[in-house]
C-alpha cells in the first residue's frame, strides 16, 4: 500500500495496539463478520497504516464523513481496555433514541413461529393467514397479555 502525501489538516492518528491489530485483521477476513462492522474496521485499519480520511474512502467507498466519524469514534473508546469494551462493540452503532419496543423478542418468536404455521393447526378454516385472522389469533392467543379491545 503505497501512501503520499496530500494537503489539508492532517486527520488524528490512530495507533493499534497488537492486540487490537490482529483483532481487527480477524474481524475483517472472518466470513462471518456482519459487513458493516467489516468495512469499519477496514476504515479502522486503514486510519493505522497513515492514510487520510479521503484515501480511506476511496478505498472502501463511503463518504468522507463517514470516514471521519469512525476515526473519531475509534479514538475515544480507545481509551477502554479491550476487556471491558471489545473490538465488535466498538465499531457497533451507538443506541439511538426513541420510545423503547414495545414487544418482546419472545413475543417476535410467538407470533413468527404462529405465522409459519398452517391456519388449520389453529382451527381457522383458511388455507392461508389474511392479516386480521392472525391479528385474531394473536388475540385469542393472549401474545400481548392485557392488551385485548
Amino acid at each position: 500500500m503505497v501512501v503520499r502525501a496530500m494537503r489539508g489538516p492532517k486527520p488524528p492518528v490512530v495507533e493499534l495496539s497488537p492486540e487490537e491489530q490482529q483483532g481487527l485483521e480477524t474481524l475483517v477476513r472472518r466470513y462471518s463478520t456482519p459487513q458493516q462492522l467489516a468495512r469499519r474496521g477496514r476504515i479502522i485499519l486503514s486510519a493505522a497504516a497513515g492514510l487520510n480520511n479521503s484515501q480511506i474512502a476511496r478505498e472502501v467507498g463511503l463518504d468522507v464523513d463517514t470516514v471521519r466519524f469512525w476515526r473519531n469514534r475509534w479514538l475515544g473508546l480507545q481509551a477502554a481496555a479491550l476487556e471491558d469494551l471489545g473490538l465488535e462493540e466498538r465499531l457497533r452503532d451507538a443506541p439511538r433514541p426513541g420510545a423503547p419496543a414495545r414487544i418482546t423478542p419472545e413475543q417476535v418468536c410467538q407470533i413468527m413461529s404462529l405465522a409459519c404455521e398452517a391456519p388449520s393447526q389453529c382451527g381457522r378454516p383458511i388455507s392461508q393467514w389474511t392479516s386480521r385472522e392472525l391479528a385474531d389469533e394473536i388475540i385469542f392467543l393472549e401474545v400481548f397479555p392485557g392488551n385485548n379491545r
